[in-house]
């Protein structure tokens, strides 16, 4: 018999993702009692109920995960390095195998684990290492639940990113022969019902369940129904082939996607993922929808502008946290400066938190597209991400090309850049109140590394500083458009 849910503790690993992100407030809006681990747990936190409790852990880091998994029940395990740079594989069976010795040794009763659908010997690397994990967390004895998944439709999610800005902003695509490879995708709320019924399923032992949602369909297919459901006509002209390689650069350049992160997921959709064995459909509740209403539903999130969750706002999407142990840096490069306006710090402010996406950064955004182009090219971020919403701002954030390190509300922001650099950059702005109004100081910090670092910073000096002084002056005078629309704001 499953415990009692008020007595039971869930560990939910990836909450910072897309999907966890979704399960976690499922998880909350159940009741049930929920413990996060998270390397940045600042991040979390904000995002997270206050019952929640968010702890420190690293699935990479062993002696991290025993004090977390103490006392739970039931772990899920939402890990994936499909963002990282170098042998990923590596990563995941590492990453796997702690978790798995760690949930055994403490007692945890079950292990609930999304992977990949496909089948066959030639399955694509990520795909591949989606399919060890489970076997991985099998092996340790803890029972574990184990479903494989096809495409993920809903808004922020990556697939759904990609299709919505290809149909979005080309009306004439080639289409290489991935865009023709068969799946089944599930809406978002069909895949977190079936995470949420494995916790109270009564089985005996582990189980892998294939899921996918009610038709069969390519990319092609999901670009037409997107296309028919906004109305726009596209055209599609088929080409045999498209090197992954050439694929993931041209999704980059067009699409949120990083080259890294596409050119594995394209790896992954030459491999069809249907089900094959519908067992699934017998052991849990879960009549999962077809594709024509799961892109309705997720155009209906996308028209509230926010999406509850997005792939790219994962930690793991900009690929594994750069090391700097041992790194010599050189000295600190500190360019600041401020200006004074006219109103509150809490007016002040307002033009600030909603820096980046589709506001732009005030001054010169020609030259941050330049910057995110030339970042692109060599595998980064670029500047495609946007933000999660215009006006709120969270700790963990992506804007653009940086990450929200620190939100102080109407005081202090705090970026740190994700784009490729000799050296680690953060971009601050304080607000301060003064006797005629506020001081806004804008700072820039770059920790250089060797001489290149150095390099760097002092060749693209006179752009920074150009750049820097036109964004100020840029937010000073957006306060000005602040200070107006309260100003004729009926009380």
């Amino acid at each position: 018999m499953a415990p009692d849910r008020a007595k039971r503790l869930v560990l939910l690993t990836g909450a910072s993702g897309y999907v966890g992100g979704r399960l976690l407030r499922a998880l909350e809006a159940r009741g049930e009692a929920v413990r996060c681990v998270a390397r940045r747990p600042e991040y979390l936190i904000p995002r997270a109920s206050t019952a929640t409790d968010v702890v420190q852990g690293d699935v990479l880091d062993r002696h991290s995960l025993a004090p977390a998994l103490r006392g739970v029940d039931t772990a899920y395990y939402m890990v994936h390095s499909m963002g990282s740079t170098g042998d990923f594989e590596d990563q995941d069976r590492a990453g796997a195998e702690n978790f798995a010795a760690v949930a055994a040794s403490v007692g945890v009763r079950r292990i609930i684990y999304l992977g990949g659908l496909g089948h066959g010997e030639d399955l694509s690397p990520h795909l591949r290492s989606r399919q060890e994990v489970g076997r991985i967390l099998r092996a340790s004895g803890v029972p574990t639940v184990e479903f494989r998944a096809s495409i993920v439709i809903g808004s922020g999610s990556l697939s759904f990113e990609m299709v919505r800005t290809l149909v979005n902003r080309l009306p004439v695509m080639i289409t290489p022969s991935w865009v023709r490879t068969a799946a089944q995708p599930i809406a978002i709320e069909d895949l977190i019902a079936y995470l949420i019924a494995a916790l109270d399923v009564q089985l005996d032992g582990s189980a892998v369940f294939e899921i996918g949602g009610a038709d069969r369909v390519s990319y092609g297919g999901i670009m037409q129904e997107y296309a028919r459901q906004r109305g726009l006509r596209r055209l599609m002209i088929p080409v045999p082939v498209l090197s992954p390689w050439l694929s993931a650069r041209w999704l980059g350049l067009v699409t949120p996607l990083y080259a890294r992160v596409g050119r594995k997921m394209l790896d992954s959709v030459r491999n069809p993922t249907v089900v094959e064995d519908g067992h699934a459909l017998d052991v849990f509740p879960v009549r999962p929808r077809g594709i024509a209403e799961a892109v309705e539903r997720a155009l209906r999130s996308e028209d509230r502008i926010i999406a509850e969750t997005r792939w790219s706002d994962a930690l793991s999407s900009k690929g594994a946290t750069r090391s700097w142990a041992g790194t010599k840096f050189l000295s600190r490069i500190v360019d600041s400066r401020t200006v004074h306006v006219d109103c509150a710090p809490a007016g002040a402010f307002v033009p600030i938190r909603r820096i980046g996406g589709e506001v732009g950064w005030y001054y010169g955004d020609w030259l941050w597209q330049i910057r995110g182009f030339l970042d692109l090219l060599v595998g980064g971020a670029g500047t495609r991400r946007g933000r999660r919403d215009p006006e709120d701002v969270l700790p963990g954030d992506t804007i653009d090309f940086w990450r929200v390190e620190t939100v102080e509300p109407d005081r202090r922001l705090r970026l740190q850049a994700e784009m490729k650099l000799p050296g680690r950059a953060w971009l601050e702005f304080e607000v301060a109140p003064d006797a005629k109004g506020s001081v806004i100081r804008q700072t820039a910090v770059f920790d250089p590394v060797g001489l290149l670092g150095l390099a760097y910073w002092y060749a693209l000096y006179p752009v920074h500083a150009f750049v820097f002084r036109g964004m100020l002056d840029g937010i000073a005078r957006a306060t000005q458009s602040v200070q107006s629309s309260a100003r004729r704001r009926p009380a």
